[in-house]
């Protein structure tokens, strides 16, 4: 069985969630994904409510079976498939947001392999998603963004990490150093010293910290300078960007430009007067 809705993208959108697709498989045993690094642009969230599969993360396989949750940022590789002996019946969503990414790392959402301490309610929500997609397309947008965030927020609830290996325990430093990096992003950078106080080499440090984010220690410290300079673009919205730029960790005002149009897709400039106008919410 093979129940799967598309939705068109909105270009232009209030809602802080929206689904892209959602879906339900099962007894399919050759559903197998392989999407390359860099090409899938939304999230996606899998749970597995019967039989087993398998995902793979840098060349290893972790087995799923029921109760269990992946969770994939958009443009990471991703390699999973249904086990052919016991398929699994998966239930599944693919969503988008502008702030979506500040979110989940703010909440620790970062990695993949998840278990959920329970799943009726999610599974449930996922099947009412799944039905309004399929009876009213996208005629209810609303509906369509309240039942996505109500996943959203009880997959949060429910899941606690897969301990999948025996490295997990060294990934763990990574993930209980995140709040204090996040404090501190805009204090120079030092990756010496956050390494010591994982108790491991820079290099197995950076290592560790992709495995546990998905991301190197500078892209995080640099997307939480730029969600500290977005606030205070606005808070202090009388103040030089240059004093914006100072305080958010960077001494030259043009890399900051830099470093916020690549994130951002605008200057600072741009990004308050929008705001100002209230074009940006």
């Amino acid at each position: 069985m093979r129940r799967h809705v598309m939705l068109p993208k909105l270009q232009q959108s209030d809602f802080f969630i929206f689904p892209e697709s959602v879906g339900w498989y099962k007894d399919s045993p050759n559903h197998e994904v392989d999407r390359p690094e860099g090409l899938w642009t939304t999230y996606s969230l899998h749970v597995i409510m019967a039989g087993k599969g398998y995902v793979e993360l840098e060349g290893e396989v972790h087995t799923l079976q029921k109760g269990d949750a992946f969770l994939f940022f958009p443009y990471q590789k991703q390699f999973y498939y249904s086990s052919k002996d016991e398929p699994w019946d998966v239930r599944w969503v693919h969503f988008y947001g502008d702030h979506l990414r500040e979110f989940l790392v703010a909440k620790g959402f970062l990695r993949n392999l998840w278990t959920l301490k329970r799943s009726a309610e999610l599974e449930q929500s996922l099947l009412e998603l799944l039905e309004e997609a399929e009876l009213h397309q996208i005629l209810r947008p609303t509906q369509l963004s309240t039942l996505n965030y109500r996943i959203l927020s009880e997959f949060m609830s429910y899941a606690a990490p897969l301990a999948v290996n025996r490295g997990m325990e060294s990934v763990e430093r990574i993930v209980t150093l995140l709040p204090a990096m996040q404090q501190k992003a805009c204090e120079p950078f030092v990756l010496e010293e956050w390494a010591e106080l994982a108790g491991v080499s820079t290099y197995y440090f950076c290592k560790l910290f992709r495995k546990a984010t998905s991301m190197t220690p500078l892209s995080f410290i640099t997307l939480c300078r730029m969600q500290y300079a977005k606030q205070r673009l606005i808070e202090k919205e009388n103040w030089p960007i240059k004093d914006i730029a100072q305080e958010a960790g960077y001494t030259s005002p043009s890399y900051f430009n830099q470093r916020f149009h690549e994130h951002e897709g605008m200057t600072p400039s741009e990004f308050r007067t929008l705001y100002a106008k209230g074009l940006y919410s």
